[in-house]
């Protein structure tokens, strides 16, 4: 959520920021409006502010007159006709205030400075690592996770509809590995902090880290009670230090999660749909990193880079986008994609989004911290990003390790949580 102020004093960096998008357009009547509204709610509180001295005047005077014996009725009368403006130009006020807010909610994070404008084809390769395997030469993971007994497309599809798996076997197995590797990898050699959060969540939590109201329709809710389906741990994890002063030596404070995650979007328009490669329910461990402003930068490479080890730990070639400003979320100020390779359908697989929201979320959510003692509280920058989400790992495991009689070799650092070697 963006401050008011910038509506105020710097239109033309939110229009500039709107412009980088690609969204210059369709956002100039709606930045037109909250300029007008800032400018009404303005001229309201001065107007109220007038009445309510006026009446404070006639008030005393009232009373001195009563002292002294001397008549009153027409400042009495007066003073309540200013109660009943001031009452009427309040209800405008809160009206103006509640149309703002709302107008605020809606647009989008300004990116930073470095990230480049332009829509998915400006996005930036920052680096890569491993060799990856030469597309074509091995099945796609779904055929060869049903040859194997690991996954259950027809099942999935038959208890739930498309875009739902069933693992079975070896295939759920490596699930809980996956799992315990991460995990296990974040909290004992990066630091973070493990939660077990809720799955379903409230609207406000959803308001805090922009799924609402912008993507409302997106999302999973529930029909008899006012909750949401998490598309990700970013939300509760995020949420847990909502409304909260925080002591600024606690910061950097860092925590990480395992979620089910859930997306109605999932499959849309055709794209990616087969297999594990876009799915409307999946697991994910998550990292969230609440810091001071003047490291958040740092932070983010910090963070991008512990999403990055799992990577190299399982021995997967990737590539780290810097994403362009049309391809960065709605509340990102700055967004690292990490992609796998996967030859079987000779693809980049997204498996990680890592992004720097500034204060953007943290205004939203109201998490504040004190830097010093006397020192006035300030908005925390919040970040995130997936270390990693499961089914395109587990895609590019199957692919990329599949040998040519059809098993597919183990990664090293899962063979102790699934006590094989190879797949068969």
């Amino acid at each position: 959520m963006h401050d008011a102020r910038l509506v105020r004093e710097q239109p033309g960096a939110l229009r500039e920021g709107m412009r980088r998008r690609g969204k210059g357009e369709a956002f100039a009547p709606i930045i037109d409006r909250a300029e007008a509204l800032d400018r009404d709610r303005r001229v309201t509180i001065q107007a109220v502010e007038e009445r309510k001295a006026a009446r404070n005047a006639a008030s005393q005077e009232v009373a001195r007159r009563k002292r002294s014996g001397e008549p009153a009725d027409e400042l009495v009368a007066s003073a309540r006709e200013l109660g009943e403006e001031i009452a009427r130009l309040e209800q405008e006020l809160a009206a103006t205030q509640s149309e703002l807010d709302a107008i605020l909610l809606e647009i989008p994070n300004l990116t930073a400075d470095e990230v480049p404008e332009g829509d998915e084809a400006a996005n930036q390769v920052v680096r890569t690592w491993g060799a990856p395997r030469a597309a074509g030469e091995v099945k796609p993971h779904w055929e060869v996770g049903e040859t194997l007994g690991l996954i259950d497309l027809p099942r999935g599809a038959k208890i739930s509809g498309s875009g739902f798996i069933v693992y079975r076997g070896m295939g759920a197995r490596l699930q809980r590995a996956l799992m315990n590797f991460m995990l296990d990898l974040h909290t004992r050699e990066h630091g973070y902090d493990e939660r077990w959060v809720p799955l379903f969540v409230n609207r406000e939590s959803m308001v805090v880290t922009g799924q609402l109201p912008k993507f409302e329709e997106d999302m999973y809710a529930l029909r008899d009670d006012p909750l949401f389906a998490i598309p990700t741990a970013e939300v509760p994890v995020t949420n847990l230090l909502r409304d909260e002063l925080l002591d600024g030596a606690q910061l950097p404070i860092a925590y990480t999660a395992w979620s089910a995650c859930f997306r109605r979007e999932a499959g849309a328009a055709g794209k990616d749909t087969r297999g594990l490669l876009r799915v409307h329910q999946f697991d994910k461990v998550e990292l969230v990193r609440f810091t001071a402003p003047e490291d958040s930068a740092a932070q983010h490479e910090l963070l991008t880079q512990h999403a990055e080890r799992v990577l190299q730990l399982l021995g997967l070639p990737y590539r780290v986008l810097l994403l362009a400003a049309g391809d960065t979320g709605f509340s990102s100020a700055k967004t690292y994609d990490l992609e796998v390779f996967a030859p079987g359908v000779g693809k980049w697989l997204e498996v990680s989004s890592c992004s720097n929201f500034g204060d953007f979320q943290a205004r939203r959510s109201n998490i504040r911290y004190r830097a010093a003692k006397g020192e006035k509280p300030r908005f925390v920058h919040t970040l995130n990003g997936s270390g990693l989400a499961f089914p395109r790992v587990v895609a590019a495991i199957l692919e990329h390790y599949q040998n040519p009689d059809g098993s597919v070799t183990v990664p090293d650092a899962l063979r102790p949580s699934l006590g094989v070697d190879v797949l068969r």
